[in-house]
């Protein structure tokens, strides 16, 4: 067999394309159209892109798009520590590329800055609400908390099946209108990695934060889970399911 046509492959790819979706369009809709369409508008099409991204790469990779769900579904014992490493390169990589797409785009729109803003996440001076450190860090262990938990439970093996990317859609589009004002709203390391290398500044002296954070909220997400729903069988490295039972959709 060809091993570039083998599920694992595959799933990488789409965690590659879903990232960079992700990052062009949901940032995008921040940096190209903020202005025009408000916090309201940006948190909808951060939660309208993963939920046309669950339905459309939920049965190839499970549609994590997001190192916090994945560190969540590898506590969950959902997938191995290979999937987990392999995921976490390609959402990298996917938020890279997919920014610096958006940055190619926002390059060519007069007047439009970049330098330190550019969709990044940020906490006081860089916060709309002025946010302090502290705080900053608890909203996005919450925030990223509610998102990776509600992935755990809707993609549940006793869950109903069909909606289950709606449900993650409106989550994501929630948090947003909650976290807009606070720090841009990260939930998301790859989300806030890529946009604040090409913002660079307070952006990058800041990354940090949005990374760890939303890594504690994935991991508080997993233990909850185990104890509000019926255990997850673990997985062995040669058990693991089919891509499409991973989890998203």
């Amino acid at each position: 067999m060809d091993t570039m046509d083998t599920p694992e492959t595959r799933s990488v790819v789409a965690e590659f394309l879903g990232t960079l979706l992700l990052v062009f369009f949901a940032v995008g809709s921040a940096v190209l159209a903020g202005e025009y369409i408000g916090t309201f508008g940006i948190a909808l099409s951060f939660g309208f892109t993963l939920l046309a991204l669950a339905y459309a790469l939920g049965p190839i990779s499970g549609c994590h798009v997001n190192p916090a769900v994945t560190l969540g579904m590898l506590v969950a014992h959902r997938i191995t520590v290979r999937t987990a490493v392999e995921y976490w390169i390609a959402q990298l990589l996917g938020g890279i590329v997919g920014a610096a797409l958006l940055f190619l785009v926002a390059k060519q729109v007069p007047g439009l800055k970049t330098d330190g803003a550019f969709g990044s996440n940020g906490f006081a001076d860089r916060s709309a609400v002025h946010i302090n450190l502290g705080g900053a860090f608890v909203a996005e262990i919450v925030l990223t908390f509610l998102l990776v938990f509600v992935v755990l439970a809707v993609t549940h093996k006793v869950a109903l099946v069909g909606f289950d990317g709606l449900a993650i859609g409106i989550a994501l589009a929630t948090i947003h209108l909650i976290g807009i004002p606070l720090t841009g709203t990260s939930v998301n390391p790859a989300r806030s990695f890529g946009p604040a290398l090409f913002a660079g500044g307070g952006a990058l002296s800041q990354l940090w934060l949005f990374i760890v954070a939303p890594l504690i909220g994935g991991v508080l997400a997993a233990l909850a889970h185990r104890l509000t729903h019926t255990p997850y069988s673990p997985l062995h490295p040669a058990d693991e399911p089919p891509a499409d039972e991973r989890s998203a959709i």
